[in-house]
């Protein structure tokens, strides 16, 4: 297969599967009926087969009008097609909600170098999607909770203060007076994700002709699982109360509580939590950017390993900003729990890939975890120094700045097959455990590359690594070291 080729599945697949239907919001209406729902699902697989089979057609005509076209022609059809595929991503798939919709989201804070189209399509996805009627949210509401919404709680706002791609959340107030959140889940979104679901192995199986060591199983099963614990509002009060329990008093990291009488399968209701958005953080200082940075690592590699779970959706849109480093997490329903097995194996590599330094020795764990399919065959260099990447802001003791282009890099090393690691990716796969995982390498470090931001990430991570356990390396890390010991998370010295 030729580097047009794989191009052009991974822009059909990939890129416009996932990331180029957020356009759909552009021309979306503002009301949701519950029938747009409940589609068929013979017709949403059609969708998803004229989408690909679209997208990969125009790539085509693309790379073959552009063949013999001047450098100046051949940027103005590359434009051409960008446009016209975010388009008819927008026309075929229009509003629909569900797990397509939640891929998409997954992928919109992505740069990696995308077109600048499709990231201006993509950025829509972080912002709100269009709500569904009140009628419909208050009918949750009574069936759920037994009541009219302003029956249920003291005052309810009738529009919603975000809506996204499973449930939208309204501002309340409680009879005894607390202000809070209340998430209501669109009717029928269960029947729509379980359709997309059930198109997933087109998705993944298209992958595994790109990545011949890909094997979709895992993958697929990993995904299904922690999408569909996503529809259940109390498997997310479950896994919020987690981190609720854990960090109490915490110098930088606030989670809503939970309020479990006002909670079922498809109402949440938390603490109303306030803050700047995304957006307004990035015009915030090089200091404050970098405090925001420390805590959202500290959150995301403290809680694999102290806690032993990570709550798996690095979306800006999850995060409220407070002067300081202080961040208050939201959303919980995309967690994984790790087993201590599963938390001893990311030591493990992060043992031997960072502090012994041991090709050989890489190559061996790597393929004994499972995520080299083929890896006797590959020389040790060659492995250690593809997967060297996404280790390389503690690969040494020094103050690093991440930059967009080192996200980008990231991004182009799980899908750049004529690159020099094009064999090691040949047999590249995921075990099931660490699927969510990578949302780390291509989530939260585009984060951190829009924010440029600033650490010795080092010191950072061996004050979290338990096999290293190394003492607090910044001010905030001296507050909190302060508060594991006065919590009980850590002995005093």
């Amino acid at each position: 297969m030729n580097r047009a080729t794989r191009l052009g599945l991974t822009a059909a697949v990939v890129g416009a599967a996932l990331a180029a239907l957020a356009a759909a919001r552009r021309r979306a209406p503002r009301h949701l009926l519950a029938a747009n729902l409940l589609v068929k699902r013979s017709e949403r697989t059609a969708e998803l087969v004229k989408l690909s089979s679209v997208t990969g057609a125009n790539y085509a005509r693309k790379s073959v009008s552009g063949a013999f076209a001047s450098d100046e022609r051949k940027a103005q059809l590359q434009a051409r097609f960008e446009l016209q595929t975010a388009e008819q991503v927008a026309e075929v798939l229009g509003n629909m909600k569900g797990a397509v919709m939640k891929l998409g989201q997954m992928a919109s804070y992505l740069d990696g170098g995308l077109p600048a189209p499709v990231r201006e399509a993509l950025a829509q996805m972080q912002s709100d999607a269009p709500p569904m009627s009140f009628e419909l949210a208050a009918g949750v509401i009574r069936s759920e909770l037994g009541g009219e919404p302003d029956e249920v709680f003291a005052s309810f706002e009738r529009t919603p203060m975000a809506a996204a791609s499973i449930g939208q959340v309204h501002r309340a107030v409680t009879h005894d007076g607390r202000a809070v959140a209340v998430k209501i889940q669109y009717p029928g979104v269960d029947a729509a994700i379980e359709a997309d679901l059930d198109n997933s192995d087109l998705l993944f199986g298209a992958m595994s002709m790109l990545f011949s060591g890909l094997d979709p199983a895992p993958i697929v099963a990993e995904l299904r699982e922690r999408l569909l614990e996503e529809l259940d509002y109390e498997v997310e009060a479950t896994n919020q109360q987690i981190f609720v329990d854990y960090y109490p008093g915490h110098p930088t990291i606030s989670v809503p509580a939970v309020l479990n009488d006002l909670s079922t399968k498809r109402v949440l209701t938390t603490e109303l939590a306030t803050g700047s958005k995304w957006s307004e953080v990035l015009g915030w200082t090089q200091a404050e950017r970098d405090l925001a940075a420390e805590t959202l690592y500290r959150f995301a590699f403290g809680g694999i390993y102290r806690l032993g779970a990570f709550n798996g959706d690095p979306h800006p849109g999850n995060y409220l900003f407070n002067p300081g480093g202080q961040v208050v997490f939201l959303d919980f329903g995309l967690c994984k729990i790790f087993t201590p097995a599963e938390v001893a194996q990311f030591e493990l590599m992060v043992q031997t890939m960072v502090i012994d330094r041991d090709p050989a020795e890489v190559r061996r764990v790597w393929t004994e975890i499972g995520l080299l399919t083929d890896g006797g065959r590959l020389p040790d260099n060659l492995v250690h120094e593809y997967f060297a990447h996404f280790f390389e802001q503690v690969m040494d003791d020094r103050i690093t700045e991440i930059t967009p282009e080192y996200a980008s890099d990231s991004l182009r090393r799980y899908f750049d097959l004529s690159g020099p690691y094009a064999e090691v990716m040949k047999s590249v796969t995921l075990p099931g455990f660490m699927v969510v995982i990578q949302r780390i390498n291509l989530g939260l470090f585009a984060l951190f590359g829009e924010l440029h931001a600033v650490a010795n990430w080092r010191r950072l991570a061996e004050e979290i690594w338990p096999f290293s356990d190394g003492p607090p390396s910044t001010e905030m890390g001296e507050r909190i070291r302060e508060w594991e010991i006065a919590t009980g998370h850590r002995s005093s010295p």
